[in-house]
């Protein structure tokens, strides 16, 4: 493929052989496995083959090519179809994969957000990947990694996009006051340490429209901005911040990781509802404590800690965003 991809002219399948140290219907064989793949290359007898066209599919080829990583950057798995990548990257790690291993699928059939709630995965137009870590942390400090990851996203959007879209505490993306993506963050941990971490993302980037149920609710980059991106350089650019601001969490800590989500937040200042179960929990979210917790300013003037539960604007018979 790297062949290929760096001819200016076509290479005829003879100089690809010797290229390669394979059999010419090796090559044939490797040719169309690339065009199933959806590489468009066009092949003529007498002068050989071009490569036209490279499909926007997020596979571990296109993916690690140019990627500037050294910590997030595979094992690469590439599914058409899957059930969750998250459940597959859980499987991994407790199968011994090492941290960077990355599981990515052009569609999935049981995408999850948080709280079991079921997260739409159309073929072919968003990012559906999810990250195996093993940090050396205790289990407590699980949610500053899904308030980190947070801020990866809101930067990678805006480095390859152009769009800012806002952080609703703990895992949401928000763009022009509806869901752009969200972050699921799952561990398994032994004693006082976390065994492993998986971090999934799920991102609306060319979605065209979404179902009657969601239209409302949910929006995409290419509907914001007017025009497709690659999810290929989303999926790079994310990686590579995500990478950054991990290594800067675990050698500097918290602190200046969360002064930027802060600065990203659609929450703060905000009246805002928390159902935990049947408990709720109405007043202004005023602040998030060092561990991520979100602080809450309720009718009485106490402040409560609030690490979990459903967060809607306003009071409880707003709707939700």
């Amino acid at each position: 493929m790297q062949v290929l991809r760096g001819a200016a002219e076509p290479i005829s399948g003879e100089k690809l052989a010797v290229h390669l140290a394979l059999s010419r219907a090796a090559v044939w064989k490797r040719i169309n496995r690339l065009k199933a793949q959806g590489y468009a290359i066009e092949g003529s007898p007498r002068r050989g083959y071009r490569l036209l066209t490279i499909p926007d599919k997020l596979l571990p080829e296109e993916v690690l090519q140019g990627l500037k990583a050294r910590r997030l950057m595979g094992p690469m798995h590439h599914y058409e179809t899957l059930d969750s990548t998250n459940d597959l990257a859980k499987e991994l790690g407790s199968r011994g994969a090492p941290e960077g291993t990355v599981v990515v699928a052009e569609t999935q059939t049981r995408g999850r957000g948080r709280l079991g709630r079921e997260w739409e995965s159309p073929p072919g137009v968003g990012l559906y990947v999810s990250v195996v870590l093993r940090p050396m942390l205790p289990p407590m400090e699980l949610p500053q990694i899904t308030l980190t990851t947070a801020v990866a996203v809101v930067r990678a959007v805006r480095r390859v996009t152009g769009l800012a879209p806002g952080i609703k505490w703990p895992n949401d993306l928000i763009l022009s006051g509806k869901k752009l993506g969200g972050i699921l963050t799952e561990m398994e941990s032994e004693s006082d340490r976390i065994r492993y971490l998986v971090v999934g993302l799920g991102l609306n980037v060319n979605n065209p429209e979404f179902p009657p149920g969601l239209k409302d609710l949910a929006t995409s980059l290419a509907l914001e901005a007017g025009r497709p991106f690659s999810r290929v350089n989303l999926l790079q650019a994310w990686l590579e911040e995500f990478e950054g601001l991990y290594e800067r969490f675990l050698h500097q800590g918290f602190p200046e990781i969360l002064e930027a989500w802060k600065r990203h937040t659609v929450t703060l200042g905000k009246k805002v509802t928390v159902r935990q179960g049947p408990r709720e929990i109405q007043g202004q979210a005023e602040d998030v404590a060092p561990d991520g917790a979100l602080l809450i300013r309720v009718a009485n003037g106490e402040v409560l800690r609030v690490t979990s539960g459903e967060i809607t604007p306003g009071p409880a018979e707003d709707p939700g965003a």
